[in-house]
């Protein structure tokens, strides 16, 4: 079933089925994503992609610099009537929001996605309201060079367990965009699993067995980010766990009950990039990560 969701995916967006993968791989674990690339490089489509796919409900935020943080949530509204306050939800009230261009929006208003992420719920007023499940936010954000662009700050970024970039297209794929043949409309495709199907396959991904041996391995990548001096903090524990977790969710994504070292290669750099600050706050690239993690046997 995954495997014919995948093919149906990859016949929208053309060319990118790593990043598809991770997508699906970070909605099975219980995750966020983050998406980071130029302005027409296919992010819009992708989130609404996975959400069709999966037949979640789906929201798009505009985010801009005047946004506040009611403008996410929702916002309580006196009752001349009733002589009290009701609430009134925000575009947050779904199972996958788009965050569209979290980055061009204020601290303040990024913040507001924080308990969200976290814990599955938004306080207003001291009142609580649960958020839908599953619940998966999709941010995309213009890298930092642009103008009127907000860096998220590490406490926002550290709750993305991924973080993808689409990238350009292989010049055979951008002839087929340019010819208007790249792909089928989204609504034409069907809906692989129900709410319940997809709440069963996060739960199984739980019970995916992580031997003592790839406990290591997370755990020498975590003391060699500590020990670059290149870094301005090395990675948390936090981190190890979401290693952990993404990979025993692309176990499941390729059909297995336990998971091997592969698999916490094809996830490092979208679990880790994110996470590692230069003293020069340079983004490293796939290619540079690798070459730092090098020396680790993968084995």
């Amino acid at each position: 079933m995954l495997r014919d969701l995948i093919n149906q995916a990859n016949q929208v967006i053309l060319g990118k089925e790593h990043q598809i993968k991770l997508s699906i791989c970070c909605l099975l674990a219980q995750g966020h994503l983050l998406i980071e690339d130029l302005p027409g490089m296919g992010k819009t489509t992708l989130s609404h992609l996975i959400a069709h796919l999966f037949g979640l409900k789906y929201t798009r935020i505009q985010f801009t610099s005047d946004m506040l943080p009611a403008d996410i949530i929702g916002v309580s509204i006196f009752n001349k009537e009733t002589h009290d306050f009701k609430f009134i939800e925000g575009p947050i009230f779904t199972q996958v929001v788009l965050a569209d261009e979290i980055n061009r929006s204020s601290a303040r208003t990024q913040s507001a996605l924080l308990e969200a992420m976290e814990e599955n719920q938004v306080s207003v007023d001291k009142h609580t309201y649960p958020l839908d499940k599953p619940f998966f936010v999709i941010a995309t954000q213009n890298p930092n060079f642009q103008m009127g662009t907000f860096p998220l700050p590490e406490s926002q970024l550290d709750r993305f367990l991924m973080r993808i970039s689409l990238g350009y297209p292989e010049p055979s794929v951008e002839r087929l965009i340019l010819k208007g043949k790249q792909h089928k409309l989204i609504e034409s495709l069907p809906s692989f699993f129900t709410n319940d199907e997809l709440l069963s396959l996060q739960q199984k991904v739980n019970d995916i067995f992580v031997s003592d041996a790839i406990l290591d391995i997370i755990q020498k990548i975590l003391k060699v980010s500590r020990e670059q001096s290149e870094f301005i903090n090395g990675l948390s524990p936090r981190a190890g766990l979401a290693l952990i977790q993404a990979s025993k969710a692309w176990a499941l994504l390729h059909q297995r009950e336990m998971v091997i070292p592969d698999d916490i290669q094809d996830i490092l750099t979208a679990v880790i990039g994110h996470r590692l600050q230069t003293h020069n706050m340079e983004s490293l690239t796939d290619a540079q990560i690798y070459e730092v993690f090098q020396d680790i046997e993968m084995v």
